[in-house]
């Protein structure tokens, strides 16, 4: 076997490697030996099944078994030798020519095929003692607890079908379409949608326009997006909706007492505001982490100036651009209904890429000083996490996950971070900035929307 190493620039190494076709013939004599024994053809006493007439019936297929276990064979004799980690999995270049890759199958021509990868840098860490984040601190408030009591009493409220229009508090089952500049826009449609006016979950005006319709009548509605709307190619523009009623129903009065708690499943109204207090500082707390986990990956990935390999950004933007590209397709968007072109969102998008991949690197080269590690006790909780999601077809969920080991690595990867994120808590500066819900809610949104 010949090994040669004929390109290494950056971070990627290519090399010619030629397998005689002599050393395929032993291997395969090798393979075919250890399973003459197994082997049952009319006409042959067990064991007794002469090599040329084993080669003939599966010559062809076990030489490709041997082919590809020289493929991993090299690649990590290679890597070994020269004390390099790759970063993915080498690409292999072997004969297109099928009249060449059978002789290769049938022992006739050596095997000859280029290998690249792209081994992983080498880099130093930053001080993380000089890195500092803002912590944001929400109180929940009694006032904060109330309003959200007073939401979840609106949310049990009832109702009954009504004849005449529509007033303040009532509920109307409708159909839309959003529209701006005439044209129909993604997110904004709906058959089936249930509007309380007052509520204000719409878009501001939108519900008060509905003051005066009944069952049966259209309107068009007009509304501006707020400038500061998280759909950021919506915000401040104005939009139309065609409105069409089916049906109107008037609330029920509902009181705010032990009654209401216990309908809800909890035993008084006390027990209530507390649970919700709880909620509320559950939530509170989710997003103050989300924040503050921004502004440290923010951080590391600029400290951390290095060399990435091509191929794992390639790959990472190969899957952010699929998935682009198809939620577009299913929209029945462009990249101009969206306010850019197709060349800067792939630029755009190229930089998401680049973000990634460093950040991936830094975090596992942090994990990895730091012996940090994640269990199977871990992993099989976020299993079984999974599994809750989907009742009745649990059998179906394990399976997926025992025949797919890179769906394991998808359970282990988010735990991984976590705990990265945790220790590097423990050594960052933190300052608490308290804020108010609303700002660290919004601020939330604009995080999971980058």
């Amino acid at each position: 076997m010949q090994v040669t190493e004929t390109s290494s620039e950056g971070l990627t190494r290519e090399f010619k490697v030629v397998v005689p076709a002599a050393e395929l013939d032993a291997r395969l004599v090798e393979r075919l030996s250890s399973l003459k024994k197994d082997v049952r053809i009319k006409g042959f006493r067990p064991g007794k099944v002469p090599m040329v007439h084993l080669k003939r019936m599966f010559g062809r297929s076990a030489m490709a078994e041997i082919v590809q276990s020289v493929l991993s064979e090299v690649a990590r004799q290679v890597l070994s030798e020269r004390g390099e980690k790759a970063a993915s999995p080498p690409d292999y270049r072997l004969p297109e020519d099928d009249a060449e890759t059978d002789k290769v199958l049938t022992g006739g021509a050596d095997l000859a095929y280029t290998m690249v990868y792209d081994v992983l840098p080498k880099f130093d860490l930053a001080d993380f003692k000089t890195i500092s984040v803002e912590r944001p601190v929400v109180e929940v408030s009694d006032a904060t607890v109330e309003e959200e009591l007073r939401m979840l009493a609106e949310g049990a409220r009832a109702f009954t079908s009504k004849k005449g229009k529509a007033e303040s508090g009532d509920r109307l089952t409708m159909s839309y379409v959003g529209k701006i500049d005439g044209e129909p826009f993604a997110g904004g449609s709906d058959d089936n949608a249930s509007v309380t006016i007052g509520s204000g979950q719409f878009v501001p005006g939108f519900d008060e326009q509905l003051i005066g319709l009944a069952a049966g009548d259209s309107k068009t509605i007009n509304v501006t997006f707020p400038a500061d709307y998280r759909v950021k190619q919506l915000a401040g523009k104005a939009a139309t909706f065609d409105v069409s009623v089916k049906g109107v129903a008037e609330g029920e009065p509902v009181e705010i007492d032990d009654a209401l708690a216990i309908r809800l499943g909890v035993e008084s109204l006390d027990s209530l505001r507390e649970t919700l207090r709880q909620r509320l500082r559950s939530q509170y707390d989710q997003a103050s982490r989300q924040r503050i986990k921004r502004q440290l990956l923010d951080q590391l990935d600029e400290v951390h100036k290095i060399e990435l390999p091509p191929r794992m950004v390639e790959q990472e933007f190969d899957t952010i651009w699929r998935q682009i590209a198809s939620e577009l397709t299913g929209a029945g968007r462009t990249f101009e209904d969206e306010g850019t072109s197709e060349e800067k969102a792939r630029a755009d998008y190229r930089n998401i890429a680049e973000r990634r991949v460093r950040l991936g690197l830094v975090m596992a080269e942090i994990g990895e000083r730091a012996r940090i590690e994640v269990t199977d006790e871990e992993v099989q909780r976020a299993l079984t996490a999974q599994i809750r999601q989907f009742p009745g077809q649990e059998q179906s969920v394990v399976d997926f996950y025992r025949n797919n080991p890179d769906a394991v690595a998808g359970l282990r990867a988010p735990i991984f971070e976590e705990k990265v994120v945790d220790y590097l808590l423990e050594l960052v500066k933190i300052t608490d900035k308290p804020t108010t819900p609303d700002e660290l809610m919004r601020e939330d949104e604009d995080d999971v929307a980058v």
